[in-house]
């Protein structure tokens, strides 16, 4: 596998309920929230997906915008089922889709290289990153093979993405994570601060 066959998916598409309005546009740093993934991103992609239930989009070449599927608001796995139906819709080339949260914006690219690496020697269809005990399950890379059984699954009402993962046979990837925020996951005003010291 190249990383010509991988399309960097953002999922955005959550209610932001905790945070009290559309994170992926609150301002850090200088730029908005989503800015920073996307940004990070191109320095290693030429394409990059959004997944979003907002009107609230930005303009960037080579960076396209998707609704979810299936209405409703229903999690991350319908975010991966657009993504993935995308892609085929689209008649793009793609075999995987690596998957990113709109809002964890200091993750370190040497990290994702893990996961894109354990591919090579493996023949699961499903990677995920772990650091210490907590396991990132938005942090994945995802065969499009995946599709048809997702959206099977979702029909029949998986919603969680570990529950679904583990059901799959997700390969977990450990890594050392010595930088305190690279999972920093901003989901309210507060975390927002927080983020605001760490940038500076």
């Amino acid at each position: 596998m190249s990383e010509n066959n991988i399309l960097p998916v953002i999922l955005a598409g959550g209610k932001s309920r905790r945070f009290g309005g559309d994170k992926s546009v609150a301002r850090l740093g200088g730029k908005i929230l989503i800015d920073h993934t996307i940004d990070k991103l191109k320095q290693n992609y030429s394409e990059i997906l959004v997944v979003t239930n907002s009107n609230a989009q930005v303009t960037k070449k080579n960076v396209f915008f998707v609704k979810d599927v299936i209405s409703g608001q229903l999690g991350p796995l319908v975010g991966i089922l657009s993504a993935m139906e995308w892609v085929i819709s689209n008649n793009k080339n793609y075999q995987w889709i690596i998957s990113f949260p709109c809002d964890t914006p200091f993750f370190e690219f040497e990290n994702i290289k893990v996961i894109i690496e354990s591919q090579k020697n493996s023949n699961k269809k499903l990677f995920f990153l772990k650091s210490g005990q907590k396991r990132h399950n938005i942090f994945g890379l995802w065969s499009i093979q995946l599709k048809d059984q997702l959206r099977k699954d979702i029909e029949h009402g998986s919603r969680k993405v570990e529950d679904w993962a583990n059901k799959i046979g997700a390969e977990i990837k450990e890594i050392n994570n010595e930088s305190e925020k690279s999972f920093l996951n901003i989901n309210t005003k507060l975390d927002l601060e927080e983020a605001q010291k760490k940038i500076k």
